[in-house]
């Protein structure tokens, strides 16, 4: 008996030894992914009248709210990528270029998350409001900020009587909300 636990607690440490390190990077990742995937179907949704669209007079364009966007991601991710850009989607107006845009800082910050690892996520970065860790700088924009705009963004949609991307699960056999 002693034996087989022995064999048993050896064969458990050498599994737990034989995973991954730390899954915060692939994880964040990963939510990353699905923000990004959201955001370019939000854009592409809007029809190229709605990015004039405003639902009060207080509030943003459509179109400045994608642009807000990918400034936001330009100047956070090339800042990360160690050569700050000077981002000019604000003084775009029209979906195609919007939307190319939009694309543009996902590409760029794709280039970030590619170059994050586990070994490098808590090295600390010039960002904004002082240092901080790699990762903490690209989960605050890429991936709260930008779950925050998309749920701004949705709105919009709705009342142009377009389903969000997240809310359309007719390509999942579901019903349209």
């Amino acid at each position: 008996m002693k034996t087989a636990s022995l064999v048993l607690a050896l064969a458990f440490a050498a599994a737990l030894n034989a995973q991954t390190g730390n899954p915060m990077v692939a994880e964040s990742r990963q939510a990353y992914n699905q923000i990004k995937t959201n955001l370019i179907a939000m854009a592409e949704k809007m029809p190229p009248e709605g990015y004039d669209f405003k639902p009060t007079p207080e509030m943003r364009t459509f179109g400045a709210l994608m642009a807000h966007i990918a400034d936001a991601q330009t100047r956070t991710c090339s800042a990360v990528n160690g050569a700050p850009k000077t981002p000019d989607a604000g003084s775009k107006t029209s979906k195609a270029d919007l939307v190319a845009a939009l694309k543009a800082s996902f590409a760029e910050c794709d280039a970030a998350w590619d170059g994050t690892t586990e070994a490098n996520a808590v090295s600390m970065i010039a960002a904004g409001r002082g240092q901080r860790s790699r990762l903490s700088v690209l989960i605050g924009t890429t991936i709260i900020h930008n779950n925050e705009e998309y749920g701004y963004g949705s709105p919009y949609l709705r009342l142009k009587s377009v389903v969000p991307p997240s809310s359309d699960r007719g390509s999942m056999g579901g019903k349209k909300q």
